[in-house]
Order: C-alpha cells, then sequence, then structure tokens
C-alpha cells in the first residue's frame, strides 16, 4: 500500500511512512423543520462532504520501516503540504490497493515536533472530498441556451482536474506497472505508455532508468 497526494499542476508527494490507519467519516444531510402539534421532523436533503483523516510522521532520516529510501526532507514536505492547505484548488489523494482515488482540498494540517526525535516532524491531515459546481446567472436561467446570445455559449474556465502530468519522470525503484497504477489507478496500462517511450525506454521495456522523462499517454 503506498499513499500519495498529486497535485494535477505537476507536483506530488508519496508519503514516507504509511499512515497507521485511515478514518473515512461519511454523514447525511438533514433539515429539520418544526411541525405544529407533531414537533421537528428531519428531511434529508442530501450527503454531507465526505472526510478522509490520518496521521503519520516525515521522520529525518531513512530507516526500515520507510516506504523508499529517496524521503523528502522532513521541513519541504511539511511546506508542501502547507502550500496545497492554502491552495483553493484540488489535489489527488491516491491510496494504493484501496477504493480512494479522489480529488480532494486539503482541510487541516496539525504539526507536532516531539522531544527526543529530533528532525522528526509529525503531521495530521484531513482532506474533504471535492465537488465541481456549476454556477447559473440569473440571467442564464431566464433565457435558454437556444436563445442565449454567442457570449452565453462561451466555454466556461474549468479547474483543470486531470489526474496526472503529462511527462513523468522516472524515480528510484518505479516500474513500469507502478507508473501506470499511480497515472491511471490501472497498472495494466503500462503496455499504452511503453508504446507512448518506445524509443525513449529501447527494446527492453523492463529497464527504465532513474531521470528519464515519459510521455504519458492520455
Amino acid at each position: 500500500m503506498e499513499f500519495y497526494l498529486i497535485d494535477p499542476a505537476g507536483p506530488q508527494l508519496q508519503l514516507p511512512v504509511n499512515p497507521s490507519e485511515v478514518t473515512i467519516r461519511r454523514e447525511k444531510q438533514y433539515e429539520t423543520i418544526n411541525i405544529i402539534n407533531l414537533g421537528e421532523v428531519d428531511f434529508p436533503t442530501g450527503e454531507k462532504v465526505k472526510e478522509i483523516s490520518f496521521s503519520s510522521f516525515f521522520p529525518a532520516y531513512y530507516d526500515s520501516y520507510c516506504s523508499y529510501q529517496d524521503i523528502p526532507d522532513p521541513q519541504e514536505g511539511m511546506n508542501q503540504l502547507t502550500s496545497w492547505m492554502n491552495s483553493e484548488k484540488p489535489i489527488r489523494l491516491l491510496i494504493t490497493d484501496t477504493i480512494i482515488n479522489v480529488l480532494v482540498l486539503l482541510a487541516v494540517h496539525n504539526t507536532t515536533f516531539k522531544g527526543g526525535e529530533p528532525g522528526d516532524v509529525y503531521y495530521e491531515l484531513v482532506c474533504r472530498t471535492w465537488r465541481e459546481v456549476k454556477v447559473r446567472t440569473t440571467a442564464e436561467a431566464a433565457f435558454p441556451a437556444s436563445t442565449a446570445g454567442v457570449a452565453q455559449n462561451q466555454p466556461r474556465p474549468r479547474v483543470d482536474v486531470k489526474p496526472v502530468p503529462k511527462i513523468q519522470t522516472v524515480k528510484p525503484g518505479d516500474t513500469l506497472w507502478a507508473i501506470a497504477k499511480l497515472a491511471y489507478g490501472d497498472g495494466s496500462k503500462w503496455q499504452a505508455i511503453y508504446e507512448a517511450n518506445k524509443e525513449t525506454i529501447g527494446p527492453n521495456k523492463d529497464l527504465i532508468i532513474p531521470g528519464m522523462k515519459l510521455v504519458m499517454p492520455a
């Protein structure tokens, strides 16, 4: 199992130490109305935004419990989390070997420094699943699209929600299957990546070199 936070604009972070547990909070939303001679009555109005929370830490040095060897500097890792929390755009949370592969907003980022563990930085994250909302103006609601002017038919800017960048740089320990799993959620698509980069990789599809830049097919 591996934990990834992926920014559609480019940066991505694999958590160096897997959280021991992940909590998913689901709630139904209600509107309560007070009816005379009956009292309060709840009417379901939809589902509240899901919250996915977990905690772990950035170790100062690599150890056997780490998910990979080239771990990020703890301060750099915390700065990236803070940057994502302050951003208004969603990022993708991917936990391999699970059903979790969703766009989220990083809502809470708590940091803890513990005595006796110099350099290690502990953190708690709460992610809220992101939904794209289309807002219509009063004019758009009053005039159907068929009778609206040309300006109303112009496409609106959309949040870039592409799950992967167009270029993927190979990291130590990467395989085409692992890259496909991270990029598309399906490791079996490694063949498409190989076909798109055959000239770069060469005849041996199992030999990819760290630093190699691969074009990710759509």
